[in-house]
């Protein structure tokens, strides 16, 4: 996955002339650059919405959060990576005020999210991104319990399929702590799948 595939193409220099006219009120131009956003913003919302089928309303949000927060960017990043950061942000906060959902038991799981869960209790294994995108229900569950950035990094690589590397340009946030945190959220995640376990053997 390519960073720069995310948004239609379009050089620093023309977004740089599109911001100028973005900010003088051109609504052609403010078309042009929502549709330059749009894709990134909407994989990032789908990567990190706690609650599926609301993806266009959180999408909304952050494209309202970009225009007013336009006069902040300082050019010193690229455009796309300060928009992967406010998209972040955004979605950091829906994180952090979304509710828990219903816990679940073992004899709940398909063979598929079995798998999943069975992968977690390996040490050292890492997720399967297939097995991921097929069991998002479990894995979303077994995330709850993890702190915000946990859960939105765990999305982003083990469900969207980011490199660490890109998980620091969307985030802002350095590759070494983006790894610790990745490491701590799958002990967290090994202990919530031992949980569920015992209560299906209790």
């Amino acid at each position: 996955m390519k960073m720069a595939q995310d948004c239609p193409e379009m050089a620093d220099a023309d977004v740089s002339a599109c911001l100028v006219r973005v900010r003088q009120g051109d609504e052609t131009a403010i078309r042009a650059l929502i549709q330059y956003m749009y894709p990134l913003v909407y994989k990032l919302v789908r990567a990190n919405l706690p609650r599926p089928g609301e993806e266009e309303d959180l999408v909304q949000m952050v494209l309202v959060r970009v225009f007013k927060g336009l006069d902040q960017f300082s050019g010193q990043v690229p455009f796309k990576h300060w928009v992967s950061r406010v998209a972040v942000n955004t979605c950091l906060n829906v994180i952090r005020h979304a509710k828990r959902r219903p816990e679940i038991r073992m004899s709940d799981l398909s063979e598929e999210e079995e798998r999943v869960v069975q992968a977690l209790s390996v040490s050292g294994q890492d997720f399967d991104r297939e097995l991921g995108l097929a069991a998002r229900d479990l894995v979303q569950n077994l995330i709850l319990g993890l702190k915000p950035k946990e859960q939105l990094l765990v999305r982003l690589v083990y469900l969207e399929g980011f490199s660490i590397k890109e998980a620091s340009l969307s985030t802002g946030w350095s590759m070494g702590a983006i790894t610790m945190r990745l490491s701590r959220a799958k002990s967290k995640m090994k202990r919530r799948y031992e949980v569920l376990s015992k209560q299906e053997r209790g």
